[in-house]
Formats: C-alpha cells, structure tokens, sequence
C-alpha cells in the first residue's frame, strides 16, 4: 500500500510554494488597497462601476506589466474589471508573440504598408 503522506522532498516543496504564495498575496493586498484608496471604483477600460460584493472583481492593473513596480502615487496602476484585465493581458501576450508592441505603446510597426501615407498630399492637391 502507498501511503498519501508527502515526501520529505515533496513537504519542502509545498513549504516553498505555500510561503511564495503567502508573500505575492500580501504584495498585492497591500498595492490593492492602496489603489482602492486612490482610484475611483470604476473600470478604466469599461467604465463599469463597482461596490459592494461586486467590489471584489475589480483588479489592479500594472501599466508597464512590472508586478514590482509598484509606486506609492499609483501611477504605474490602473483599476480594471477582470474581463478587461484579461482582455489587456491576453493582447500583450499576442503582440510579443508576434514581436509587435501593443497599442498605444512605442515600438516598431509590424509591417512596412502605410496606406494613408500620402493622403494628406493627395487631398491639398485636390483643392
């Protein structure tokens, strides 16, 4: 018979993940309850308003993705519901996969085609 008591190596194992969850919690707790402070309760994507037990769908988002960036003025933070926060996510992780920056963020184009290039010089030689 097998026994279900963990391994000595199995035991330290879980010791590790248990305390680094533990501590990423915290970290968090701490940053969402700041953010909560100086944010209105309000998806910044969505515009949806939450409260109460709703309250607890409401995420803090890291602008530059940094989870350790986390200055006391909020500033690299952002108050989205989770569905907006993995929708943000989720495009993040495409754009990189297809090494192109997401919108609204700096970096190369991904491809050279420019369709409205010369618009602008199209349109004053209409006049």
């Amino acid at each position: 018979m097998t026994s279900n008591k963990p391994t000595s190596g199995q035991d330290g194992r879980n010791r590790v993940v248990a305390e680094a969850r533990k501590i990423r919690e915290q970290r968090e707790h701490t940053y969402r309850e700041q953010a909560l402070k100086l944010f209105p309760w309000i998806c910044a994507r969505c515009g949806r308003e939450f409260s109460g037990k709703k309250l607890r769908e409401l995420t803090v988002h890291h602008k530059d993705h940094n989870h350790d960036n986390n200055p006391p003025d909020g500033s690299n933070w952002e108050l989205l519901c989770i569905y907006c926060h993995d929708n943000e996510h989720s495009r993040y992780k495409t754009a990189e996969a297809y090494g192109d920056s997401p919108s609204g963020e700096s970096g190369p184009a991904s491809t050279g085609f420019r369709p409205f290039a010369d618009l602008e010089s199209l349109l004053k030689g209409q006049k």
